[in-house]
């Protein structure tokens, strides 16, 4: 009678905090692998390389399998987000504004970086090289520059809506614009002589000879691909919010929850990792919502609008 008694007891303890034993797990009775999508910019055996950290981590976080899903471009991972083929992605603002505009309710940002000094943005940095005789944006008139993707904010977006601004328009301020299918891929383009400049994402903090505290030049710098001494930086924009990680809304709301406390916690728990698929130093993840890139969705709509003109 005591040991029944016991029992009853632990039980309705158990229950009234919430043990884990009983956390609802109904999420896995509809779901039965978490496929994330990787953004183009290095070659695939990299990318899968550098991320393999954090689907091993969440394997056992989540105890269900998680494959990757590698995409040439950010229109992949657009298509398979809004196709619905993958669930779960880190994203540009650009890219996310993209799937807002075509459906609001097809996913959801949840996670961004925050960086080193406290702030939650970065930076578009239009570059040359060293020893072009192009120092700023204004000298760019009448020269090529190599955008990074059309769905990139800091490789295109952006830089495109400061020309507007400024009264100018990018297709008559430059003698010829391209995409060169990815961040990498630009500055490879650049440093080959195909085009006189560039625009990727830095952190804009930190050494620039050292490719800033994370971004582009950073991480290539870490992979052997790029001496910054052969690159200048010729203009920088405000600070960017930070792209977020997204996930799709039609998945079960437990499941997205567990999946973001798990990403939330990768830094404390794997910080190598975390460095790995943030490129660089920070302070770890923050939460974030739709409000965070309402003015980056206008912006998009803006230079849409303008293209069509």
């Amino acid at each position: 009678m005591i040991f029944r008694f016991s029992i009853i007891f632990l039980i309705i303890l158990l229950v009234q905090f919430n043990f884990p034993l009983f956390a609802n797990n109904e999420w896995r009775n509809e779901l039965k692998e978490l496929k994330i999508g990787l953004s183009g910019g290095e070659n695939e055996a990299d990318r899968l390389k550098n991320y393999e950290c954090w689907r091993v981590y969440l394997e056992d976080q989540l105890q269900i399998p998680v494959k990757f899903y590698p995409a040439s471009d950010v229109a992949g991972i657009i298509h398979g987000l809004l196709g619905k083929t993958i669930d779960y992605a880190s994203v540009g603002p650009s890219a996310y504004a993209a799937m807002y505009i075509d459906d609001p309710e097809a996913v959801e940002p949840v996670l961004t970086v925050k960086e080193s000094d406290g702030s939650e943005g970065y930076k578009s940095a239009m570059y040359v090289r060293s020893d072009s005789d192009i120092y700023s944006l204004e000298d760019m008139q009448g020269n090529s520059i190599a955008w990074s993707d059309p769905n990139t904010t800091s490789g295109y977006l952006v830089p495109s809506y400061e020309l507007h601004q400024r009264g100018l328009k990018p297709s008559e301020f430059f003698s010829r614009t391209g995409f060169a299918g990815g961040h990498e891929q630009a500055v490879i383009a650049v440093l080959n002589g195909q085009y006189d400049a560039g625009a990727t994402w830095v952190s804009g903090q930190g050494d620039v000879k050292e490719g800033y505290t994370r971004g582009v030049f950073r991480n290539m710098i870490k992979k052997g691909l790029l001496d910054m001494s052969r690159l200048r930086v010729i203009w920088l924009s405000g600070f960017i919010m930070n792209g977020p990680h997204v996930v799709r809304k039609d998945l079960p709301n437990d499941f997205k929850e567990e999946l973001t406390k798990h990403n939330f916690d990768l830094q404390k728990k794997d910080n190598k990792c975390f460095k790995e698929i943030t490129f660089g130093e920070s302070q770890g993840f923050i939460k974030v919502s739709h409000k965070n890139y309402e003015n980056v969705v206008e912006i998009r709509k803006f230079i849409r609008n303008q293209r069509r003109k």
